[in-house]
């Protein structure tokens, strides 16, 4: 009876061992192109420390690879200009990508996700979308897969945060660097036009929202600033946004002072 047991898993352990193998005889390599586009703007690259890509099977969240976005922002002209046309890839060689290759032995479904710009980590955002891919059918043509980022990149210059400014009545000066996900710089009738988004700040005392104050284009690019009249003591929390009306593209930074007597 041992002898026979013996020889059954043995048996089955053969079978297993031939479909193992019958599946990585059939697997085929399948190249995968992921590119981020910061919305209105261009591709996040190594300037900005790239998008972190994450591709998963979906059906499990297993990783079947994973890297990094590098590479320039790509042609400014044609990216915002001439490749208004539908279908028409909008990177050119040296565009930020990440390239990998999966071996697959069956159509799957991933999820393909974005998380950047990783140099900027306090305005990173992320996007997902999940897409079937067939063994040996590349994803590489045109932009590959395209994730589109949204959000601005908005880094408070003043007050640095945690500050104690000692004096009532005084003018406190908030001022912010506005930049897209890619970097890309706002200015005045500009590619990336500073009059054409609102930055404002929100402003809390002790607890208690404040009235809004806006902040205008301060001189140099991608800067702007507004003063705040201060005349009581207390805990300050300033949330200064960028936000792009025709798109609805927001992003945001935060900073904390205290004013003193």
């Amino acid at each position: 009876m041992q002898n026979i047991l013996r020889f059954i898993f043995t048996i089955l352990a053969c079978l297993t061992l031939v479909a193992s193998a019958s599946s990585r005889v059939h697997a085929e390599s399948t190249e995968i192109t992921v590119r981020v586009l910061a919305k209105g703007a261009k591709f996040v690259g190594t300037g900005m420390g790239g998008a972190q890509v994450v591709i998963r099977e979906a059906d499990t969240g297993r990783i079947l690879s994973e890297g990094i976005t590098k590479g320039s922002t790509g042609d400014t002209r044609h990216i915002m200009i001439e490749a208004l046309r539908r279908n028409t890839p909008l990177s050119t060689p040296g565009s930020a990508s990440f390239t990998t290759s999966l071996d697959l032995d069956a159509p799957t479904l991933l999820e393909i996700s974005a998380l950047g710009p990783l140099g900027q980590r306090h305005a990173a955002n992320k996007a997902l979308v999940t897409q079937w891919v067939i063994p040996g059918r590349h994803l590489t043509g045109g932009d590959g897969v395209l994730l589109e980022l949204p959000g601005f990149v908005v880094d408070i210059l003043a007050p640095p945060t945690y500050i104690v400014l000692r004096g009532t009545p005084r003018k406190v000066l908030l001022k912010a660097n506005v930049v897209a996900m890619c970097g890309c710089p706002y200015e005045p009738g500009g590619l990336w036009d500073s009059d054409r988004i609102e930055v404002r700040a929100l402003l809390v005392h002790d607890g208690s929202s404040m009235d809004s104050i806006p902040l205008v284009y301060a001189g140099e690019t991608s800067q702007f600033q507004g003063f705040l009249e201060v005349t009581d003591p207390g805990l300050y929390e300033a949330v200064v946004y960028a936000y792009d009306p025709a798109n609805g593209n927001t992003g945001l930074d935060r900073a904390h002072f205290t004013v003193s007597n």
